[in-house]
């Protein structure tokens, strides 16, 4: 018999009794009943009950069993007593008669409970993550994690994709966040970057070849910490195609994506044919540029009625012309109560407050905006957004440039709370038509909107000739259920367009060529058309597990002040370490 075990602690079933077993494992949890020990024995493929009495020579070790000792048991197994199999358990019509008990590493008192899931503050788990890892719902997490990358892998070589690993140490990069830099000890002075994707390399496979490109990238970005992104690094599902148009990527991904939430998406329903919403669209009809559409609402401009009304504070915003005025419609929210209860809801949100029109029985409206503003306005609102008796509307006025933001908080909250979004389904969908450039406040310049590397619609043409921030690119993002979950484009292979592009962003052509170099360079010896995309791993995972904390389905994260508290990460460097690399440290005055 093997020195450790004949089965896992998942393997056996009925068609073994009578056999001679050896099981190794965790001690799961010990019950003592009546001076007959019930030992529950667990490793990674699942849970076996094992038995100790008073007769067997191994029970006077198996009282001294504790929680999470490493155990090898050896028995026979043997049909569990009527009435008492356990239908949760592959193996619960059988159980363990234990005859030797071997201790192979026995466990302190525990910072933490293994059994059960119950909660816990996070900065033990995080501590003691090993521990953390044993617990039956963060480990099948993990295992779903596994899972999907492999099917991720599986449908893109079906699709005719190939995995190539990019490099880990390159030069910096202005993807839009911080970059992690290491500084070099051979060229002193300078350093590497981690990269923030591998943009510039996968594209660089296009101009050598290769057509078709896919990796479980990793990527590293010195960015605050938030529950739907992790500090540090994340994974992603990286793409490149050569010779597509917007078209052939969204038909080889789309697929994908969505085989890959039906395979794990537990009987849900999962969107087929995805809808393409135009960036401006999204705004406008749901307050964001990653809608959650399993909320039904949709918004309005109802800015024409209440031009030149009874109700001051609107008619006088909308003398300046690019003020507006949009309907958040409520069904079902009709009540005193529910609009009050939104009303202080958007004052906690900074807001003055959140006007509204309730449509009682007969469909006359009621409210202090419906009172200003009079019966046949209020009808014509009712008219265009279609609410009916016991419907309310709330309304939001100003610069949509200002508060489309808020916009789409109220709705979400409409939406949870009359029940309205239905979170039993996984709504996919594609925002397109993204502008190439927005206005960075901060810098009093233009600045890229995007993705820098992506082909606006119009090419060179429109670079010079239209005004910059009218420029749509041909550029995507994938959202479920109020994520973003992917994004791409469409490249910009044409070095005069790059160029160009870049100049409109405040980068001189010299500043192109020192930073893109290599890139600039492959474009001049015959670049293919390309482009691709780059999914979130790890917000795939999480929205397919049900949690909605990328923790939860991460190995060894870091904490919400991106520390690993595991390892003990970041640390202080020796002063040998430093002295190598040319480095001194200038902290700053407490």
């Amino acid at each position: 018999m093997h020195r450790y075990r004949s089965h896992t602690c998942g393997a056996l079933r009925e068609s073994n009794i009578g056999e001679t077993v050896r099981l190794s494992g965790w001690v799961h949890r010990v019950r003592d009943h009546g001076g007959v020990l019930f030992i529950d024995l667990r490793d990674h493929y699942g849970l076996t009950q094992c038995v100790v009495d008073p007769d067997s020579p191994a029970f006077s070790l198996a009282e001294k069993l504790r929680s999470e000792f490493v155990v090898r048991m050896d028995g026979k197994a043997r049909r569990r007593p009527e009435g008492t199999d356990n239908d949760d358990l592959p193996t619960g019509k059988i159980e363990i008669y234990v005859t030797e008990i071997e201790v192979l590493g026995p466990a302190g008192d525990l910072p933490l409970p293994v059994f059960g899931d119950q909660e816990y503050p996070e900065d033990i788990r995080l501590k003691y993550r090993f521990l953390d890892l044993r617990r039956e719902k963060l480990h099948q997490n993990i295992m779903t994690r596994v899972e999907i990358i492999k099917s991720m892998r599986r449908r893109m070589e079906g699709q005719g994709f190939f995995e190539f690993n990019t490099p880990i140490l390159t030069a910096s990069s202005p993807e839009g966040a911080r970059d992690f830099l290491v500084p070099s000890r051979i060229h002193p002075g300078k350093f590497y970057a981690l990269p923030q994707a591998p943009q510039q390399y996968k594209q660089l496979l296009m101009m050598s070849g290769f057509d078709r490109y896919f990796q479980i990238a990793p990527c590293f970005r010195d960015e605050d910490p938030r529950a739907d992104r992790l500090p540090g690094e994340f994974y992603q599902l990286d793409v490149e195609m050569s010779f597509v148009t917007q078209e052939d990527v969204f038909a080889a991904m789309e697929p994908v994506i969505t085989g890959v939430f039906e395979e794990f998406a537990k009987g849900k329903p999962v969107t087929k044919g995805w809808r393409r919403i135009p960036f401006a669209e999204a705004l406008r009809k749901y307050g964001s540029d990653k809608p959650d559409l399993r909320n039904p609402i949709e918004m309005q401009d109802v800015s024409e009625h209440f031009r030149g009304s009874g109700f001051k504070v609107f008619a006088r915003m909308l003398e300046d012309p690019k003020n507006q005025v949009w309907a958040i419609p409520a069904p079902g929210g009709g009540s005193r109560a529910f609009c009050d209860r939104m009303n202080s809801w958007a004052q906690g949100e900074g807001q003055p407050g959140l006007g509204y029109i309730m449509w009682r029985e007969g469909g006359e409206g009621a409210g202090p905006l419906a009172n200003n503003i009079g019966p046949e306005r209020t009808a014509a609102i009712r008219a265009q957004i279609g609410t009916k008796e016991g419907d309310a509307a709330f309304f939001v006025a100003g610069d949509p440039d200002k508060f489309w933001k808020f916009s789409g908080l109220a709705r979400n909250k409409v939406g949870e709370e009359l029940n309205l979004t239905d979170k039993e389904r996984f709504e996919l969908a594609w925002i397109v038509d993204f502008p190439m450039y927005e206005y960075n406040e901060d810098d009093k310049k233009v600045d890229f909107s995007h993705n820098p590397f992506s082909m606006p619609q119009g090419g060179l043409d429109a670079l010079k000739g239209q005004d910059p921030l009218t420029i749509k690119a041909f550029q995507y993002d994938i959202t479920c259920n109020g994520y973003e979950i992917a994004s791409g484009g469409i490249r910009n292979h044409v070095p005069e367009a790059m160029v160009k592009a870049f100049e409109i962003a405040g980068y001189g052509e010299q500043e192109v060529v020192d930073r893109f170099g290599g890139m600039y360079r492959a474009f001049q010896y015959g670049a293919p058309p390309h482009g691709g995309m780059a999914a979130g791993v790890d917000r795939i995972v999480m929205l397919l597990c049900g949690t909605t904390n990328l923790r939860e389905i991460s190995l060894f994260p870091m904490n919400q002040q991106a520390m690993d508290l595991l390892m003990g990460a970041p640390s202080e460097a020796t002063t040998k370490q430093l002295r190598e690399l040319h480095v001194r440290v200038n902290l700053p005055q407490k």
